[in-house]
């Protein structure tokens, strides 16, 4: 068998509008999740009579900071496990997009969660990290590069 056979093109990044399409779709199953999850700390707080169903948290108690903290956890969950488990978020699956690590395997735990996080504060700065992959010579958004993984995008089925 001939080793000298050229090896199959690497598939193409994820473009940013269908980053951006996939990461919308996302929101809808976060947004359920996020209702699950301040439903049941409402719950148990006000179970544990630390506070009264009838009124709102107040904000930047310690209270709404955990909620925040436990809605990015389980958000993230909820990113990593897709990842790790097939590749692809919900929102991800209509576009054909997959996240892989650079070499095409499945990328580490401790990598997806290195892009979950990165990903995070490239939203919180206006987005600039995914806007970045239109300046990228790879198309690689700044928690592509910092986590060495890529967001590809399949080819059609069949």
């Amino acid at each position: 068998m001939d080793d000298t056979s050229p090896a199959a093109p690497a598939p193409p990044s994820a473009l940013i509008g269908w980053r951006l399409l996939a990461l919308f779709y996302d929101l809808w199953p976060a947004l359920a999740l996020w209702m699950l999850l301040s439903a049941l700390f409402t719950l148990g707080y006000t179970f544990l009579g630390h506070h009264d169903p009838h009124e709102n948290i107040r904000p930047f108690s310690l209270l709404a900071w955990l909620l925040w903290l436990g809605c990015w956890v389980v958000t993230g969950l909820y990113a990593t496990l897709s990842w790790r488990r097939g590749g692809q978020t919900l929102g991800m699956r209509p576009w054909r997009l997959q996240v892989v690590a650079a070499d095409g395997a499945t990328p580490s735990w401790r990598a997806l969660w290195l892009r979950y996080a990165a990903g995070t504060l490239s939203l919180a700065a206006a987005g600039l990290g995914f806007w970045w992959a239109w300046r990228d010579r790879e198309k690689l958004a700044w928690h592509d590069r910092l986590s060495g993984t890529r967001a590809i995008r399949l080819p059609k089925r069949r």
